[in-house]
C-alpha cells in the first residue's frame, strides 16, 4: 500500500505540471505532456489497486482548442470518466486518439452515460416502437396481462441492448444508468429488469458461480462474434447507477459503483454498502466557489471499512484558474490527495 501511494504521489506531481499551461483561450491546440513508460505503468497499477476512486462527469470535449476540455488534460489520476458529453462522433479522429491515449495508456475507465428514461426515447428507434406495440397490448385477462407484460419485458431488454452495443461496439468500459425516471415507465422492477438484463454483460461476476466468466464471455462472443477486438478485460465492463441519494438498493448486487448526486456535499450511502458508494458533488454550477462540498465528500470515511470515493459533475470547470483555484484542476487534485494520502 506504501508503494501505490508513493505512486499516487508521482502522478499528482506529474499530472500538476501537465496543467502548467493555463492558457485556455488559446486560439492554438495545446500539446500535452508525456512521460516514460514505467510513468504510465505506475498510474495503471495504481489504478487497478483496491483504492477509493475519483470520478468525473465530463463534457463539453467538442471543443478542442483548450485543455479544459480536452481528454488530454484531464488529471492523470482519475479513475473514471462518464461520458456525458456523448460518444464522439466517428470521423473526430484527434478526439478518439486523446480518448484512447487517456483509456488505454493512462487506465482511465471510459463509461457510457444516459439518462435512462424509455417514454422520452424516440418512436424510430426499434426498441422503442416494440415498447409501444407492447403497451397497447390487451390486459384484462390474466393471460392477456402475463403476454403484455413479457412483450414490456422484452422491449426494455432490447432497449439495455442498445446500450450494451454502445459500449462493446466501440471499446468503452462499461454503462453508468443515469436513475432520474421522473415518472417515466422504466421504474421500480422494469428498471431492476433492465439492469439485470445489463448485468449479464457487465457488472460484478456473480460470486456463487464457478463459471460466470466463462458464460459470460460466451454470451458476449455469442452477440459480438468478431465485431469486437477481445482482451483480458472483456468481461470486466463496470455496470454503475447513479441517481440522488444513490440508485435503488435492488442494484447492489448487480453493480460496481453507485454514483450518488449528493450536491451540496452530503455523505449518505442509500443503504449500500460503503465501499460501492461514490460521493459527488456538483462542480459544473459552484466551480467558482470553494466547491466545500467536494472537500467534505473527499475527506469523508465511513465508520468502518472505507467508501467507494468521491467525484464531480462536469469536473472539466475546475479547470479554470480564478481566486479560489490557482491552477487547473487544483482542488480536484488536492480532493484525491485527501481522499488516499500520498507516502512520501
Amino acid at each position: 500500500m506504501k508503494t501505490i501511494k508513493f505512486l499516487l504521489a508521482l502522478i499528482v506531481t506529474a499530472s500538476l505540471m501537465t496543467a502548467c499551461d493555463t492558457d485556455i483561450e488559446s486560439k492554438d491546440i495545446q500539446k500535452p505532456y508525456t512521460y516514460s513508460p514505467l510513468y504510465y505503468q505506475n498510474l495503471r497499477d495504481y489504478k487497478a489497486s483496491d483504492h477509493s476512486i475519483a470520478f468525473m462527469w465530463f463534457a463539453q470535449y467538442g471543443a478542442q482548442n483548450s485543455m479544459a476540455v480536452r481528454f488530454a488534460g484531464l488529471p492523470d489520476s482519475l479513475d473514471i470518466c462518464s461520458l456525458w458529453g456523448g460518444i464522439p462522433a466517428p470521423e473526430n479522429t484527434q478526439l478518439w486518439e486523446e480518448l484512447r491515449f487517456v483509456q488505454k495508456t493512462k487506465g482511465t475507465k471510459m463509461l457510457v452515460v444516459a439518462i435512462t428514461r424509455i417514454d422520452a426515447e424516440t418512436d424510430e428507434k426499434e426498441f422503442k416502437q416494440e415498447y409501444n406495440k407492447a403497451k397497447a397490448m390487451p390486459n384484462g385477462s390474466d393471460a392477456e396481462k402475463e403476454a403484455r407484460n413479457a412483450a414490456i419485458n422484452k422491449s426494455i431488454e432490447m432497449y439495455a441492448e442498445y446500450f450494451l452495443d454502445q459500449v462493446f461496439l466501440n471499446d468503452l468500459d462499461g454503462f453508468d444508468a443515469d436513475y432520474e425516471p421522473e415518472g417515466d415507465f422504466l421504474s421500480g422492477n422494469y428498471f431492476l429488469h433492465f439492469m439485470k438484463h445489463l448485468a449479464k454483460y457487465m457488472g460484478p461476476l456473480p460470486a456463487d458461480s464457478a463459471t460466470a466468466e466463462q458464460d459470460r464471455l460466451a454470451m458476449i462472443k455469442a452477440r459480438y462474434g468478431d465485431r469486437i477486438t477481445y482482451d483480458e478485460n472483456i468481461t470486466k465492463k463496470l455496470l454503475c447507477v447513479d441517481s440522488p441519494g444513490c440508485g435503488p438498493t435492488s442494484c447492489i448486487d448487480i453493480c460496481n459503483y453507485t454514483f450518488n448526486q449528493a450536491y451540496g456535499g452530503g455523505t449518505s450511502n442509500g443503504g449500500w454498502p460503503w465501499e460501492k458508494v461514490v460521493l459527488c458533488e456538483n462542480v459544473g454550477d459552484n466551480w467558482q466557489g470553494s466547491l466545500s462540498g467536494m472537500y467534505n465528500q473527499a475527506r469523508f470515511q465511513p465508520s468502518t471499512g472505507r467508501k467507494g470515493g468521491f467525484g464531480a459533475f462536469f469536473g472539466h470547470r475546475d479547470y479554470n484558474i480564478h481566486s479560489n483555484s490557482p491552477e487547473p484542476y487544483y482542488r480536484f487534485r488536492e480532493c484525491i490527495q485527501i481522499q488516499n494520502p500520498a507516502i512520501y
